[in-house]
């Protein structure tokens, strides 16, 4: 498994514990230790996907970070793993 595809497998595994408490928080919304958990993993996923984007480009159409070029079609999407 290459770096990038470790990288892409943390990002999901925050993504998931991250629905996963919004989940809970939906009929717990009292619950300080939940939301505890919600901060974590949103700022892991954030810090996860900063890291991905500043050595790999782009994750989502949200992470195009140049104000000059457009470079969500210049490399292959995440999902093409024959390009990769």
């Amino acid at each position: 498994m290459t770096e990038r595809d470790r990288l892409l497998r943390r990002i999901q595994a925050e993504d998931f514990a991250l629905y996963e408490t919004v989940l809970y928080l939906d009929g717990h919304p009292q619950c300080k230790r939940a939301l505890a958990q919600y901060h974590k993993h949103k700022n892991n996923a954030k810090a996860l996907r900063e890291e991905f984007e500043g050595k790999y480009g782009p994750l989502t159409i949200y992470g195009n970070q140049s104000d000059c070029d457009w470079h969500w079609v210049t490399k292959p999407w995440p999902w093409e793993k024959e390009a990769n």
